[in-house]
């Protein structure tokens, strides 16, 4: 391959980065006089001096920064990119894509040369090759790929290089995540505070642990993970602000013949223009489709979440305010009608909206609404006051609990 050559490669090199580091990448030891560790990481670097293969990065840099340059939403978040195409201006040099076998024996030997395993992240980088049938594909490049912010070098300036020496295309688009801290502090088994996931699936469930992490989690920064901080956002969120709704709909006292009724027309126009507090929810249910889909897509699940949780605050409210108990014990059936179908219908397009996010806890809600599965898609979740006034019909009369309180 005219893109690789062999030559003598010296520099900073840290073991537990599997790679070599520039002078403004390292910083003095603070506990080890005349030792060097990694800014980024707080590893040890060593110097080294050895025999490698080489990689003309210098040949397809400028490639690079014009696929960069042509789409600046090729990296998402913004801040990323920014911090990308300054790593692209910076890089001058070729870079080791070999290690000697003496040093790092476990890794894959060279073609021809068994004193020489190829650099690992050369051999990882390849795997979504090999995974997409890598030579007989017909599904790249990749529409997104999804990485954490620590290997953005490596995935955003090395993997397009590679691709492009290759006579292939780069991924139309990266996600770039940042990381969970826990209370503040950065996961480190030597500290002795990493999460394991699974081991929380007992106290919040899979159900749980999912709307956390996608309510909480933020790709521009590091969120925080805490346990105190997930029961009271579940317990709020889950099992008060959304189950509380429904349970409120279903109450025996105010909907015993659990139905979604019909909504008087007439009723409707009156109470909308009388309550405020039925005008701003409406007026939030017939943006929620556009709003969430905005935000789903540009892969801030939490906004998405937000905005769903802000309509269900909302009929929270309207049903506070409208006291459907009080209208049942005065026989105003057709306002406590358009009390329950309003919610109802919030119920609805709320449960569609949060199918990406917690699944088996939308389906449970939207088989119970009685909606059948080719009524959830995404353009079902527009907000439809017509399907009130023509639409009454018998709910699932399976009893469930949305999501457990936590002890």
């Amino acid at each position: 391959c005219d893109s690789i050559y062999p030559n003598k490669y010296k520099g900073w090199y840290c073991v537990s980065e599997e790679s070599f580091l520039l002078e403004h990448q390292i910083r003095p030891d603070e506990k080890n006089e005349g030792q060097y560790v990694s800014i980024e990481s707080n590893q040890p670097v060593e110097w080294v001096e050895e025999q490698n293969y080489m990689f003309k990065l210098s040949n397809y840099i400028n490639d690079v920064a014009h696929w960069l340059d042509k789409n600046e939403d090729v990296v998402k978040p913004k801040k990323f990119y920014n911090q990308l195409r300054n790593m692209c201006s910076e890089i001058e040099n070729d870079i080791s894509v070999s290690r000697p076998k003496a040093r790092v024996h476990w890794g894959i030997p060279v073609p021809d040369d068994d004193t020489q395993t190829i650099y690992v992240w050369l051999d990882a980088l390849m795997n979504y090759l090999t995974v997409s049938g890598y030579p007989d594909f017909h599904t790249w490049p990749p529409h997104i790929q999804i990485l954490g912010k620590d290997i953005l070098k490596f995935h955003g300036i090395y993997w397009p290089a590679f691709l492009i020496a290759a006579g292939l295309e780069p991924p139309k688009s990266f996600l770039v995540h940042s990381h969970w801290t826990v209370d503040g502090v950065k996961m480190s088994k030597s500290v002795g505070n990493v999460v394991d996931p699974m081991s929380k699936l007992s106290d919040f469930t899979s159900c749980g642990l999912r709307y956390f992490l996608l309510r909480e989690g933020t790709n521009h920064s590091d969120s925080n993970y805490s346990e105190t901080k997930a029961k009271n956002i579940l317990n709020a969120e889950l099992a008060n602000t959304l189950g509380n709704l429904l349970n409120r709909c279903l109450s025996k006292s105010i909907n015993p013949d659990n139905v979604n009724p019909l909504v008087n027309r007439e009723c409707y126009e009156v109470m909308f223009t009388k309550e405020p507090v039925l005008t701003e929810l409406i007026e939030n249910c017939q943006t929620l489709h556009e709003d969430v889909k905005l935000h789903y897509s540009e892969f801030n699940f939490y906004k998405g979440v937000d905005s769903i949780i802000l309509v269900l605050h909302l009929a929270n409210k309207f049903i506070d305010t409208t006291k459907p108990w009080t209208l049942r014990k005065e026989n105003k059936i057709e306002e406590l009608n358009l009390v329950l179908g309003v919610t109802f219908e919030v119920l609805r397009i709320c449960g569609i909206g949060l199918q990406p996010i917690v699944p088996k806890l939308a389906d449970k809600l939207l088989t119970r609404l009685g909606i059948p599965t080719n009524e959830r898609l995404w353009d079902n979740m527009r907000f439809s006051d017509n399907d009130m006034f023509n639409d009454r019909h018998k709910l699932n009369d399976e009893k469930i609990i949305l999501y457990e309180k936590i002890k």
